[in-house]
């Protein structure tokens, strides 16, 4: 009686799920993580290119168009980049894009026109965080334990994090030096570094062919509900740590503070990352193998509006100082708690897409925070811009609830009952 059983259970197809590297994902997936993580330490064509922007004499108006293409093309890229990850292989776009970055930030360093500016600004966009969904998609594929998927992804944002306090400290210091050009011409050379090390360690491992009936694809992600309660939650909570660049220097420049006081912020939000990161990473290890990361996604939010939200009230440095550290627990817990569900919902075959597609969330946030920071400062002051804030992280925390009800385990039912003798 046994063997029709063991015959009506179909055997996984192998075309449906990529296999896991078992033999080498530790080097693979650490060296990616160094590699992004020393990409953002010189990725000076975000944080510096307004001034670039400056030196070449354009208005103030003309400025906020080209850094607002800017974030429109690192928008679109999260997509295409995650999309192309499934089409083409993990490792073909990942060197793709990297070579691309090393191809247009110079261009970006010598253009003059605004034409030629736009069009590099909107590419450096697009490449500018190409790692992040190639390399998520990588680790669901590599790394089968729930648990040690979040470890890596709570490093891997440390490593970003860390490089992104790098980029400012070194960039402030050799801008006045070599000039603003020569710092979009290192940002090239890493790139171009990450793609030959991406080449190397990177197996080409050919994606599966989606002729299955049934596979999934761009139009099965745009009708996941859970998808883009994902992502809508994500751009609520993360306006708040894009508020950290947009937000926090419109309220100090308010109170006549002077850019070394906004520097401080940093230094206080990047000595909170690394004080902070390893307990937390340990914890949300533990929350990600036992529930679903929809709990700890809403609290993140809520921790974000109050953090961010609370500099509305802040008139000294080390107040504002306190604001930044205070959100850097709810950024670390919502990267990685999103990263999880999405590692959850994520079809086999379309890892990089939706990664890509919550990816872009983060982009939005950073497009959004400064429009809408400028129109509450206008409407009602420093109070009313905390205010705002802190609704975006309790909007994130409601917008969770649906979430949570559509990702809540269900008991499966038993289809085959032991037969006893």
């Amino acid at each position: 009686m046994s063997l029709p059983l063991v015959s009506a259970v179909k055997a996984p197809d192998p075309l449906d799920v990529p296999a896991p590297l078992a033999t080498r994902p530790n080097t693979t997936i650490w060296v990616l993580v160094v590699g992004a993580g020393a990409v953002r330490s010189v990725g000076f064509s975000y944080p510096f290119l307004s001034y670039r922007l400056a030196d070449l004499g354009f208005s103030t108006t003309r400025i906020s168009g080209l850094l607002a293409l800017y974030g429109l093309g690192w928008l679109v890229g999260q997509i295409l980049w995650g999309r192309l990850a499934d089409a083409l292989g993990r490792r073909a776009t990942l060197v793709g894009a990297m070579t691309v970055a090393a191809v247009t930030l110079p261009l970006l360093a010598q253009a003059t026109s605004v034409v030629t500016v736009g069009a590099a600004a909107i590419v450096a966009g697009a490449v500018y965080d190409a790692p992040r969904p190639v390399i998520s998609a990588t680790v669901a594929d590599e790394i089968p334990d729930a648990a040690r998927r979040a470890s890596i992804t709570g490093w891997r944002h440390f490593a970003i994090n860390v490089g992104a306090a790098l980029t400012g400290a070194t960039g402030g210091l050799l801008a006045d030096r070599t000039g603003i050009p020569a710092l979009f011409y290192a940002n090239a050379a890493a790139c171009a570094l990450f793609a030959v090390v991406a080449h190397r360690v990177m197996p080409p491992k050919p994606p599966a062919p989606q002729r299955h009936t049934g596979s999934p694809g761009v139009g099965s992600a745009l009708r996941d509900v859970r998808l883009w309660l994902l992502w809508l939650a994500g751009v609520l909570a993360l306006l708040p740590v894009a508020g950290l660049f947009s937000i926090m220097p419109l309220l100090m420049q308010r109170e006549g503070m002077p850019a070394s006081s906004y520097g401080w912020t940093q230094v206080a939000s990047a000595a909170a990352v690394l004080t902070l990161s390893l307990p937390l990473n340990r914890w949300l290890a533990r929350q990600t193998a036992r529930s679903t990361m929809v709990g700890p996604l809403a609290v993140s939010s809520l921790i974000l509006g109050a953090g961010i939200g609370s500099a509305g009230l802040a008139t000294s440095t080390l107040q504002y100082a306190a604001a930044a550290a205070a959100a850097v627990p709810g950024e670390v817990i919502a990267l990685v708690a999103a990263s999880a569900i999405v590692d959850r919902i994520a079809p086999p075959l379309s890892r990089g897409l939706y990664s890509g597609i919550w990816g872009s969330s983060l982009a939005t946030a950073v497009i959004g925070a400064p429009v809408l920071a400028g129109w509450s400062l206008a409407q009602g002051g420093p109070a009313f811009v905390g205010l705002v804030t802190l609704l975006c992280g309790a909007a994130g925390a409601v917008i969770c609830l649906p979430l949570g009800l559509m990702l809540r385990p269900t008991r499966a039912p038993q289809l085959l009952r032991p037969v006893h003798p």
